[in-house]
């Protein structure tokens, strides 16, 4: 029986902004405060969010958790539901999101 590679478990989300016109700063400065707390959560192994050079209203999220359930627990804390959900997709023309795994 071949041994389970914990890093396998990890998932990666990664998601793609587009910010209504008028928007970019409030985003912006959403972003910056909810980065840091994202980052310090014990499930996530890696978290970025990058802003587009050419086209500033396009963000580009890479995120890594432990797994699933931890993916579920980012999702209930209250500075994505405050900041996230509550501020920043409001201000979004469109939002996509992808999961993966690490092969």
């Amino acid at each position: 029986m071949a041994a389970i590679d914990n890093a396998n478990q990890s998932l990666v989300v990664t998601a793609f902004w587009e910010v209504n016109p008028g928007e970019e700063a409030a985003v912006a400065g959403l972003l910056k405060d909810f980065l840091p707390q994202a980052q310090r959560e014990p499930g996530v192994k890696e978290f970025q969010i990058h802003q587009n050079l050419a086209e500033p209203r396009k963000y580009f999220f890479y995120e890594v958790f432990a797994g699933e359930a931890a993916f579920a627990d980012h999702q209930q804390t209250p500075h994505f539901k405050n900041i996230i959900v509550g501020q920043a997709i409001p201000k979004l023309a469109k939002r996509e999101r992808s999961q993966f795994r690490f092969i």
